[in-house]
């Protein structure tokens, strides 16, 4: 089958330093054209100009009518990719073939003008997104009507609210109708409603027949949209496969952390505050300590969790969250509830535990660790660093989950009144 995407070898280099400002005024002009020899010859004396790789010698193809998802972390060169595949910037080497009339979804409100109206506004951003004035008009109604600002539509944008703003320029860009669509980060637009609408909406595209390549942090979403996935890391192709294994692989690291609970050095991490602390392990037990990663449901369990504080922190406070093997967030805890302050927590080996008595719906979970400062700072913080499964059957034997299907992830306690009067 003929490739709709074409990706061979393709690299991006950035020269760090390289870049200029978007304006300056006439006297910064002057003064930086009387010191530029002055510049040249300090760069000549010190150090030499740092190349950075965003992207390097990437290779894949897309058959036409595939839908595949892009994961990576921050920086790990998604963005640089779509880019270049969108002609918006051009690669430093490699050759990129692509067949059909291209859309992309990248930037969400690029070429929005804040003076005009949102009327205005949706003939400019769809002319700049490649909509013809006849395409635009025939499809003004359904724009309007999903973007939910239809009482405001003669309203400069410059007045709208940051949520209405995102609704309308994601309503216009989602109805564009190219043989391939990129899109960039899109959905986590509006409230939690419209961004079950703008899934749904990609759902839609993904069943046209249309090629699209879809970055995002949501796995969940990835996971629903996408048979094949293709994981970045450092500018480079890690991975190419089936959905469910390249999200694994993303959530792990590539580790078995998830199986062992042992956090090796080069689990993927997040910090603000690199060197003051590394968490080592994570174990789950029943209450009365035995040791176990399969829960009955309704089950109390502890998280217990080791952490070298490698710098005093004045200020701290320890997190354990829980969230689904897709990365949803679910609930969390730290040791700040209850109104407690931060704590001092001293270089040296912490050993933690805390105790979750909640309702958790069946389904597979994991844990996450962190490290904060109160200022919000992060000193470590590492997701899913040991996964669990909650049954359907209780303990008790008597209370079990009746459902074929799970909704939610939470049972909260109900108490029920009332009947036939």
């Amino acid at each position: 089958m003929t490739a709709a995407i074409h990706v061979n070898r393709v690299s991006k280099r950035y020269q760090l330093g390289e870049a200029r400002g978007p304006y300056r005024t006439f006297r910064e002009s002057v003064t930086a054209t009387v010191t530029a020899p002055f510049r040249r010859g300090r760069r000549r004396a010190g150090s030499k100009a740092t190349e950075v790789w965003a992207l390097k010698d990437v290779s894949f193809d897309v058959p036409a009518g595939e839908v595949i998802g892009v994961v990576g972390r921050n920086g790990a060169g998604k963005s640089t990719l779509l880019k270049t595949l969108s002609r918006i910037i051009a690669p430093t080497e490699g050759e990129i073939r692509l067949r059909g009339r291209v859309g992309s979804l990248l930037e969400v409100g690029t070429g929005f003008h804040p003076e005009l109206s949102g009327r205005e506004n949706i003939f400019l951003n769809g002319s700049i997104l490649g909509m013809t004035r006849t395409e635009i008009r025939r499809k003004f109604d359904e724009i309007v009507a999903f973007s939910e600002v239809e009482k405001f539509l003669d309203t400069p944008v410059k007045r709208y609210s940051s949520g209405m703003y995102m609704k309308l320029a994601f309503a216009v860009a989602s109805h564009l109708d190219p043989e391939i669509l990129l899109v960039d980060e899109v959905l986590a637009v509006g409230d939690a409603q419209f961004q079950q609408k703008c899934l749904g909406k990609m759902g839609e595209v993904s069943k046209a027949g249309r090629t699209v390549l879809f970055v995002s942090h949501n796995m969940a979403a990835i996971k629903a949209l996408c048979g094949r996935a293709i994981l970045i890391e450092e500018g480079k192709l890690a991975a190419d496969g089936d959905v469910n294994a390249i999200v694994d692989r993303y959530l792990s690291g590539g580790t078995d952390m998830a199986l062992t609970g042992i956090i090796p050095e080069n689990a993927p991490r997040y910090t603000d505050r690199p060197g003051e602390a590394r968490f080592r392990s994570v174990r789950m037990t029943d209450l009365a300590g035995n040791p176990t990663t399969q829960l009955y449901y309704g089950q109390p369990f502890r998280v217990h969790f080791v952490c070298d504080v490698l710098k005093d922190i004045p200020d701290g406070h320890f997190e354990v969250s829980l969230s689904t093997q897709d990365g949803t967030h679910v609930t969390y805890t730290t040791t700040m509830d209850g109104g407690k302050g931060p704590r001092f927590l001293g270089k040296g080996r912490h050993e933690m535990s805390v105790d979750f008595d909640v309702t958790l719906l069946p389904r597979g979970y994991t844990v996450d660790v962190g490290v904060h400062h109160q200022t919000g700072a992060t000193a470590d913080m590492v997701s899913r660093t040991l996964d669990f499964d909650v049954l359907r059957v209780a303990e008790s034997r008597t209370d079990h989950y009746p459902w074929p299907r799970t909704r939610g992830f939470v049972r909260v306690p109900g108490s029920w009144a009332g009947g036939v009067s």
